[in-house]
């Protein structure tokens, strides 16, 4: 690597793809004893093991990023295919979940009442924390927006104003969330209708919370003055993954608060 005559990187030996493999392992292990024999010994210690992994594996790119010039333009394309590819295949893990409320709720069985919502269910208003959850998350949208626009142009002080606000409404959106969770007047267990909705809702709630991690690792890289206006992919990677989320809301929003009322 000391005479590298080309723009490629080539990654150094790292332990991170091992451990992060043990702590996925552990994790999903420890899930499956708590669900079925309510033992919690394993899930500690797969979330500890996966987080510093993760940590230490972040902090490992950003080095190679930022210090040691390895992320050339042809190695930044690369990544941009790839986070194109990963955001494919959400797409694709959440159609599985329209496909499973739309397939119950457009020829709801006579199990069902053949009525949707099912006899019995409750549903939520849609026009009340629904939709503030909205525009709440339309907002950090435009402010994700401002962020990017702010660092294509040198304004580093808007670019933190914008990402701080940014991720004050994504969890101002998870608290809403879970305040809409704790007062829903039906469960997970509540038939094919609490099982689609929790988990469809739940998954994108899951996604908003690791959006704003991701978000807040690109603050604190932005306040460390990592990114310049030519060199930011972190930062667009994590807008890209903000947006997609924006955008399965939407579809969230129509198809199973309003339409599914």
């Amino acid at each position: 690597m000391a005479h590298q005559t080309h723009p490629y990187h080539m990654v150094d030996p790292s332990p991170w793809p091992l451990t992060g493999a043990l702590g996925a392992l552990l994790l999903t292990s420890g899930l499956a004893l708590w669900f079925h024999f309510n033992d919690v010994i394993l899930l500690p210690v797969g979330l500890i093991v996966l987080t510093l992994t993760v940590a230490q594996w972040w902090r490992d790119v950003i080095r190679e990023s930022t210090f040691l010039g390895h992320h050339t333009a042809p190695v930044q394309k690369g990544l941009r295919y790839g986070m194109v590819l990963f955001i494919v295949s959400e797409v694709l893990f959440f159609a599985g979940f329209f496909w499973a409320f739309y397939h119950s709720s457009l020829a709801p069985t006579p199990e069902l009442g053949g009525t949707w919502p099912p006899m019995g269910i409750s549903p939520l208003n849609p026009f009340e924390v629904p939709l503030l959850n909205t525009a709440v998350l339309l907002a950090s949208g435009v402010t994700v927006t401002w962020t990017h626009h702010s660092i294509m142009t040198g304004e580093r002080k808007q670019a933190i104003q914008s990402l701080f606000l940014t991720i004050i409404l994504g969890a101002y959106f998870t608290a809403l969330q879970a305040l809409e969770y704790y007062e829903a007047p039906f469960t997970i267990a509540d038939g094919v209708y609490g099982s689609t909705f929790f988990v469809a809702t739940g998954f994108h709630g899951l996604h908003v919370i690791i959006g704003s991690t991701f978000l807040a690792v690109c603050l604190f890289r932005q306040i460390r003055y990592h990114f310049t206006s030519t060199h930011h992919f972190g930062f667009e990677a994590a807008a890209w993954y903000w947006h997609f989320v924006d955008v399965v809301w939407l579809f969230l929003y129509v198809s199973i608060y309003w339409w599914g009322s």
